[in-house]
């Protein structure tokens, strides 16, 4: 079971860290990463890091904002979130798979078969 948290109340410009833990060791292979959902919208991908090699994928929308990181001693994986505008907020959902995505896959949510409860970030403006 994943474990997602980190979330709150924040301003605009504000920075929040989530962190999402996996059961058990980090496998070899695998990814792990971040999916929000806005109220009313649909699901839609934030970032994710694949656990062979260190690749990253991250949405266009958050890119040079977001960092994704991870600790293989903790099976964590790390979102931190800068300069927060109010269309980031969303429920932030974690999310793994243990098989080795191709990149063109890594941002598809039906690849993952793994999802935390979710952590709800708000962003006042």
């Amino acid at each position: 079971q994943l474990q997602a948290y980190g979330g709150g109340l924040v301003q605009a410009g504000s920075s929040l860290r989530l962190s999402c833990t996996a059961p058990g060791r980090a496998p070899r292979n695998g990814v792990m990463g971040w999916f929000r959902q806005a109220p009313g919208k649909e699901r839609e991908f934030v970032a994710a890091r694949r656990w062979s090699d260190g690749n990253t994928q991250y949405d266009n929308f958050v890119k040079g904002r977001f960092t994704i990181s991870r600790d293989n001693a903790k099976n964590t994986i790390y979102l931190e979130m800068n300069n927060l505008k109010p269309e980031d907020t969303a429920v932030y959902y974690c999310a793994a798979t243990t098989r080795g995505l191709i990149v063109s896959s890594i941002k598809s949510g039906s690849q993952y078969e793994s999802w935390g409860q979710g952590t709800l970030v708000t962003v006042s403006s």
